[in-house]
């Protein structure tokens, strides 16, 4: 007989006792608020914008491939008005446009004058983010701003002092041959693990010691059911219940090297397309589709869950963002994805990025300030789950036998 309260398991299984999973109209009011709070909006026009957030993925797609030639970047303005904004190279003017998305009508500003286009940009971060961090001493964070088509270069305070602002700037863009922007930032860097108080746990491989991580969302690779974390929690991963005692996940693999920072654990009990959304509260959703990285905006509006600091929403940053140091089992690729903190602390590593019930990602880092504070997270897209392990969404769940 399966125990009911693991059918409930990690942050993505159903209990017989659970309120129903959010479907995508309550799972889009549920994060209105946090929206409106912070934007200083009513939640029936919290609600409006993040409805044109969820059905203007493709429009925005469409824009991108219209001016591949000349695109810097695509984000979403909060204020004043709720908009796109299209960054283009080169002067030739393009008029804006409005699109109808969800019910309403949304503007699209197009601005001209940058300096590169976003893959020109990345292209350069991929190629000369070691030349920098050699002739720099210290490790260094960089990713893309698709707002203002700059590199961000994250160098400490001591680096600032020692060498000018400006004077680094300058020779990152001489080095890269791209805009740069410097930004002072202590890059106090790491994985999520080391702290907290979770529903896994195990113990590490590096360290002897048990570590806590937060699960995201149910895989499969066709046959099998499996569920995904970060690649640095401990391989072997045990549930915790009060109730109904301990269940062992068993190991398939894990996947932390460059670009990658994910692991899967197999279980029998990830029969449904579930995940926690706020674990605390016994909120879970029902997950209907993903976004792909390149898709994603600055300026979407996302949320986290982590054992550590619960349920936090807020604006994607840098698209294309590179770690410092060896934290992805050497130099990182500039592939993840940051988002502004304050909700972030260790033992939150492996938990769901997630917007509605659509998944953005797994979560991997923190940048911290020298008080604690968490100045951004990061996670991994999941278009990177290694083949051929897939998010399962509602709609493969019907399909299976």
């Amino acid at each position: 007989m399966i125990r009911p309260l693991l059918l409930f398991l990690l942050a993505a299984f159903a209990t017989t006792a659970a309120a129903a999973p959010l479907k995508q109209s309550e799972a889009i009011a549920t994060d209105a608020r946090y929206y409106a709070a912070q934007h200083q909006v009513s939640q029936a026009e919290a609600v409006r914008r993040l409805r044109i957030q969820q059905a203007s993925v493709a429009a925005t797609d469409a824009i991108a491939a219209e001016f591949a030639e000349r695109l810097a970047g695509i984000s979403i303005e909060h204020s004043p008005d709720y908009r796109f904004a299209v960054l283009l190279t080169g002067t030739e003017p393009v008029a804006d446009r409005r699109l109808k998305l969800a019910g309403s009508e949304v503007a699209v500003v197009f601005r001209t004058g940058a300096r590169a286009t976003r893959d020109q940009a990345v292209d350069a971060l991929r190629k000369h983010l070691v030349d920098l961090r050699t002739e720099l001493p210290g490790a260094r964070g960089a990713g893309y701003d698709q707002r203002t088509g700059e590199i961000v270069l994250l160098v400490p305070s001591a680096d600032a002092a020692r060498f000018g602002v400006d004077t680094i700037r300058k020779r990152a863009e001489q080095v890269g041959g791209v805009p740069v922007r410097v930004v002072v930032n202590e890059l106090l860097e790491s994985n999520m693990l080391m702290a907290g108080g979770g529903r896994v746990d195990g113990i590490s491989s590096t360290t002897g010691r048990r570590n806590i991580c937060t699960t995201a969302f149910v895989v499969t690779d066709g046959t099998r059911r499996a569920v995904a974390t970060a690649a640095h929690c401990p391989d072997r991963l045990t549930y915790r219940d009060a109730q109904d005692g301990d269940s062992t996940l068993e190991f398939v693999g894990q996947w932390g090297v460059g670009y990658h920072d994910v692991q899967v654990n197999l279980t029998d009990l990830a029969t449904q397309p579930i995940f926690y959304s706020d674990r605390k509260t016994g909120e879970v959703r029902e997950l209907a589709s993903w976004r792909n990285r390149d898709s994603t905006r600055s300026g979407d509006f996302v949320c986290h869950y982590g054992e550590t600091t619960g349920t936090s929403c807020a604006e994607v940053e840098l698209t294309d963002y590179a770690p410092p140091g060896a934290l992805c089992g050497g130099p990182c690729w500039p592939s993840w994805v940051t988002v502004r903190g304050p909700g972030c602390a260790p033992g939150d590593s492996g938990g769901p990025v997630f917007s509605g019930t659509v998944a953005f990602g797994i979560a991997k880092g923190i940048n911290r300030s020298s008080g604690g504070r968490c100045n951004f997270y990061y996670y991994m897209s999941t278009d990177y789950l290694p083949p051929p392990w897939t998010l399962l969404t509602a709609k493969r769940a019907e399909r299976s036998p």
